[in-house]
Parts: structure tokens; C-alpha cells; sequence
């Protein structure tokens, strides 16, 4: 899904005002290096990932989607 710029300042100033404020936690499916195709300007994404990982704390779950791999076998 792509983000359009303003879409993308308006969370980043979220993120920037909550910073160091309040816990903010992000959930995503695609790792860092593809948020440029939610973010598509590179500086503001960047920024974004930025201060979401400054002092914060990254929990990896896997790659495998269980809602994917039930809805795959349901159509078979």
C-alpha cells in the first residue's frame, strides 16, 4: 500500500511529537527495506524507520502469515 507525502508527514509528526513521550508500537508484514513502497519519498521514509528504531525495541515474528496460508487452503 502506498502512503501519499501528506499521509506520510502527518505520521511522521505523530511519531516526532510522541517521541520520548509515549510507547508507539508498529506492526508490518514487510521488513524495513520495503517500507520505500509505503514511504515512497526516501528521506522521510528513512526518518520514519529512524524514530521508530531509535531507543525502541524490534520483536520478530516470522515471515510465515498464517491468515495467508489459511486462506490459500481454503481455496484448494
Amino acid at each position: 500500500m502506498e502512503l501519499d507525502k501528506r499521509g506520510a508527514d502527518l505520521l511522521f509528526q505523530v511519531l516526532t511529537e510522541r517521541e520520548e513521550r509515549a510507547s508507539v508500537a508498529i506492526a508490518s508484514n514487510d521488513a524495513f527495506s520495503g517500507w520505500t513502497r509505503t514511504f515512497t519519498e526516501p528521506r522521510l521514509c528513512a526518518a520514519i524507520v529512524d524514530r521508530l528504531t531509535f531507543g525502541g525495541n524490534i520483536i520478530e515474528t516470522g515471515t510465515d502469515s498464517y491468515r495467508l496460508a489459511h486462506t490459500t487452503a481454503a481455496h484448494r
